[in-house]
């Protein structure tokens, strides 16, 4: 079960994207009001369990045998639960959803990854099932740009709750701001970097590239240039509260690679070149996704300058749509030809990025 060679994360998108154009054709569905062709339930979760299970079973990746050890020391039972909580110095939810596994479930740690990853992939696979111009070109992306391997095999406490705040995307669709707050809240019992995303309720929302989005661009331009008042702030936050060991982080760590920041502007970058086009379109699902990723470019441009380990987690919960939006812009914006010239060429720069990623910074490969 475990996962030995990492080329088989994309060689079963390829794989299962053969078969499935054979053996499970497309259906139409309405979304947002408008008929689509979407790929089926089925099919969307079996191009997705693979993924689930290498997750489950892996070893020595990332943050994978802390959270093992972790696991394996957390509570069993239910006497002094309320106790035991209290104890725990941030994020209880996390704690308590473990606890809750361990003893209604199993005792088990390969199982409790189990859980996390598909609870995780549960929230991308339906949102990118329902709201991408293609599911197969969404997962893709997600898988080659390392997300996969950074986030369900390293981070998934933060990407949990990043999952969780992107499966309430229809709440933000439709502007139903109380609902989405308390998911961010909820959210945050989990991993309190969450709560960052609650102003970006409605800084995102309304037309692509609006004041409020190009305030916020203003906003990092600013704190570029005061970067180190900034630090020095968050610094002495830090100080006697349970993140005080990330103080060290802080001052020791370089900012985030300059090819990350760029790789990540990518559709920032295209929907700004294009951004008369999807103006006069004015699509609401689109709109949000171009303000997403204008705030994932931001952060990641921040944390440049900041700290990558800490600052640059932060773009995961704004970065998961650019999956969404980038299919959207090759299919809307470009022929049939040339959006099959793109289709192949954003194919061949994120396995390109992947082998980067993986082979030579990783070495993985």
């Amino acid at each position: 079960m475990e996962l030995r060679n990492y080329w088989w994360l994309l060689i079963w998108l390829f794989l299962f994207g053969g078969v499935s154009l054979a053996f499970f054709p497309k259906r139409e569905e309405i979304v947002l009001g408008k008929p689509v062709q979407r790929w089926g339930k089925f099919s969307a979760a079996a191009l997705a369990l693979p993924y689930v299970i290498w997750a489950g079973w892996r070893k020595n990746i990332g943050d994978t045998e802390v959270y093992r050890a972790w696991f394996l020391n957390v509570q069993k039972g239910f006497t002094n639960l309320w106790a035991y909580l209290a104890e725990q110095s941030k994020d209880r939810g996390f704690s308590l959803l473990a606890n809750l596994f361990k003893t209604l479930v199993v005792d088990s740690d390969i199982g409790f990854f189990l859980l996390i990853a598909a609870i995780q992939l549960f929230f991308l696979v339906k949102i990118y099932r329902k709201y991408s111009e293609d599911y197969w070109l969404s997962m893709f992306l997600f898988i080659a740009s390392t997300d996969y391997l950074s986030w369900m095999h390293n981070g998934m406490r933060q990407f949990l709750a990043a999952t969780i705040i992107f499966g309430a995307l229809p709440l933000l669709l439709n502007k139903r701001y109380i609902p989405m707050i308390l998911v961010v809240i909820l959210a945050a019992q989990i991993h309190l970097s969450a709560l960052l995303f609650l102003p970006f309720i409605f800084i995102v929302n309304g037309k692509a590239w609006n004041f409020r989005t190009i305030l916020f661009i203003a906003g990092i331009l600013v704190a570029v240039f005061f970067v180190d008042e900034i630090t020095g702030f968050i610094t002495d936050s830090l100080r006697e509260t349970a993140y005080e060991g990330n103080i060290e982080i802080l001052e020791s760590d370089d900012g985030t690679n300059i090819f990350r920041v760029l790789f990540y502007s990518i559709p920032a970058v295209i929907a700004f070149a294009f951004r008369d086009r999807i103006e006069a379109v004015d699509d609401p699902l689109i709109n949000l996704c171009v303000n997403l990723a204008v705030v994932t470019a931001g952060v990641y441009v921040f944390s440049f300058f900041t700290s990558g380990i800490l600052v640059g987690r932060l773009p995961i919960f704004f970065s998961l749509s650019n999956y969404i939006l980038i299919p959207w812009l090759i299919k809307e914006l470009f022929t049939r030809e040339s959006a099959l010239l793109l289709k192949g060429g954003f194919i061949a720069v994120y396995t390109a990025f992947f082998y980067y990623q993986v082979g030579v910074t990783w070495h993985y490969i």
